[in-house]
């Protein structure tokens, strides 16, 4: 086993932790969750679950969360009592219309207070007797994880009928894969739009199970970015494998198309010990075309990466990327021409153009995590990149920043200015 690796370390994932967190409350608490993640997204919903449990307060506010927000729509409108759930001014521009009628078709009270069909709403929660219910998963798969987290407290389950084709789907199958590590029953049609969650049933061995949460393979999407554009630079990274619920694990195959080889590493001495080595090779393909409907998380790294190599690319798929914490198909286009890159979109198709880049100073993270990630990213080959607001990687990847700074360290670049990482 070498030891001339370079270290990296991943969060884990908030999508696995907050899953769990959700349907630990809805059994009561029985599991013992190991390695959360300490990102912004999953401390709030925990605090959140906090404050629902102790009946604290009616007041459910979620920032700029967005699987935050949905998971708790769903929980509340469950929960006898009422409930006000509301967030920033991002948060109630981003769709909740599809999770409202489900929950309204059930005989749940869920009404807008501002503009139908988003943020905020008064929730009456209750217990339906219905177990059937049909949901739009066209704008977020989100939508369908969140029903199915909840359908185990309803006595008699829930059957989800999808009137469209689910967006991120890999999503709706890791909620899948947690309730079964969970005990917890669920089926689907062959066509991926009949979902059946069984209903909760006492199970001694729930309790105090330990589950641990793996890391985090979005995030590693930014570590390979970095694999790419610094070629020779072996990294290990801890608590990945390739045989993952995450559908973002996909990112080894994206880019090895941009030359970077992953290898999967076992200790002969822990067994139930993963991790991998990422390696960038200096050599990619000249055109590259993807459809990420099922990635939508991986787009700014493989667009940032495309644009510094000089790769025309075709990206398809990546409608709901104006629907995160930013417009991130506009912020993708908007700070990539301030450095001189050629991007467009249309018809769900973003189209990079080679091009030649330059530094800007500063870059605008347009209030959105893996936009400054991603072009933190590009600090590697343009020294003089500075990130507006570098906090903001809290969201999902704290420790970020150190993490960047440990590559350009073993690359022998120059450290970033301190604005880029504080």
């Amino acid at each position: 086993m070498t030891t001339n690796d370079l270290h990296i370390a991943l969060p884990a994932s908030k999508s696995i932790s907050n899953r769990w967190l959700v349907l630990n409350h809805v059994a009561g608490c029985p599991f013992i969750l190991r390695n959360l993640s300490t990102a912004d997204d999953t401390q709030l919903l925990q605090t959140l679950l906090l404050q629902l449990k102790n009946g604290r307060s009616e007041h459910y506010y979620c920032h700029n969360a967005g699987t935050v927000a949905r998971f708790m729509m769903a929980l509340l409108a469950l929960t006898p009592g009422r409930h006000t759930l509301t967030g920033d001014d991002r948060l109630r521009q981003r769709p909740m219309a599809p999770l409202i009628e489900c929950l309204r078709g059930l005989g749940c009270q869920v009404e807008c207070t501002g503009e139908e069909g988003f943020l905020p709403v008064d929730i009456e929660g209750c217990t339906p007797d219905h177990k059937m219910a049909e949901i739009d998963p066209v704008s977020s798969s989100q939508f369908v994880s969140a029903m199915m987290l909840v359908g185990p407290r309803l006595a008699n389950g829930i059957t989800l009928t999808l009137t469209g084709r689910a967006s991120s789907r890999p999503y709706i199958e890791m909620t899948r894969a947690i309730l079964r590590q969970a005990g917890i029953e669920s089926s689907v049609s062959a066509n991926h739009r009949v979902y059946r969650v069984e209903p909760l049933k006492p199970d001694p061995r729930r309790q105090h199970k330990v589950v641990e949460i793996e890391r985090d393979w979005t995030a590693a999407s930014y570590i390979y970015a970095a694999a790419a554009l610094v070629p020779g630079l072996r990294m290990r990274i801890q608590g990945l494998s390739l045989n993952s619920c995450q559908g973002d694990s996909i990112v080894a195959e994206l880019f090895a198309h941009f030359g970077v080889k992953t290898r999967e590493v076992r200790s002969p001495y822990h067994p139930n010990s993963h991790s991998i080595t990422i390696e960038g090779t200096g050599t990619h393909e000249e055109e590259f075309e993807y459809n990420f409907l099922d990635y939508p998380d991986l787009v700014p790294a493989v667009a940032v990466t495309c644009a510094a190599l000089g790769i025309h690319a075709r990206l398809k798929g990546a409608k709901n990327l104006r629907y995160k914490e930013s417009d991130r198909l506009q912020a993708l286009q908007t700070e990539l021409r301030r450095m001189g890159g050629r991007m467009t979109f249309s018809n769900r198709v973003a189209v990079i153009s080679p091009s030649e880049l330059h530094p800007t100073d500063p870059v605008c993270d347009h209030a959105d995590h893996r936009i400054a990630m991603a072009f933190g990213i590009l600090s590697l080959r343009f020294p003089g990149i500075t990130i507006e607001n570098p906090a903001v990687v809290s969201k999902s990847f704290p420790k970020f920043w150190e993490q960047l700074k440990s590559i350009r360290k073993a690359a022998s670049l120059p450290p970033l200015p301190p604005t880029s990482a504080r």
